[in-house]
């Protein structure tokens, strides 16, 4: 099972903005009389830089994947028994998930803000259960194994 965690398309909103304003400045100049080769470069470069807006708004892009057996983080494959501990860090950028491995001095760390808020507590959860069902751990019922002789 693979699980996709993408970029908060808000992040992106700025692109498509950049391109209708490249878009009402052609329309500006248009309207007072610029060369139309200018106008035409503005219409096509607003238009371009629109259309690249829209696509990223649509799709942002992927942050994290989460496979059965490795976890991508911006590229950066590993797998879960290589992940020794998860947990939340603070940045001089905000809030971020580190994941600490067993390669030496080497932590991977994903920014909260990337993500949209209501996914956090999904991905801190399945993040744990991933690691623990690597490591072969379970969550204990409260009750005693059983106690049976072979």
């Amino acid at each position: 099972m693979r699980t996709t965690y993408r970029m908060r398309a808000g992040r992106f909103l700025g692109v498509l903005a950049a391109g209708l304003i490249f878009l009402g400045v052609a329309a500006i100049a248009w309207a007072f009389g610029a060369p139309q080769v200018a106008v035409a470069v503005l219409l096509v470069l607003g238009g371009l830089v629109a259309l690249a807006g829209l696509v990223i708004v649509a799709r942002p892009p992927v942050v994290l994947r989460l496979r059965d057996d490795s976890i991508d983080v911006r590229g950066v494959k590993t797998v879960w028994t290589d992940v020794t501990e998860v947990g939340r860090v603070e940045t001089t950028h905000g809030a971020a998930l580190a994941l600490r491995t067993k390669r030496p001095d080497d932590t991977v760390l994903l920014p909260l803000a990337w993500l949209a808020p209501k996914q956090v507590p999904a991905l801190e959860t399945t993040l744990r259960d991933k690691l623990n069902t690597a490591h072969g751990y379970t969550i204990w019922d409260g009750t005693a194994p059983d106690q049976t002789d072979d």
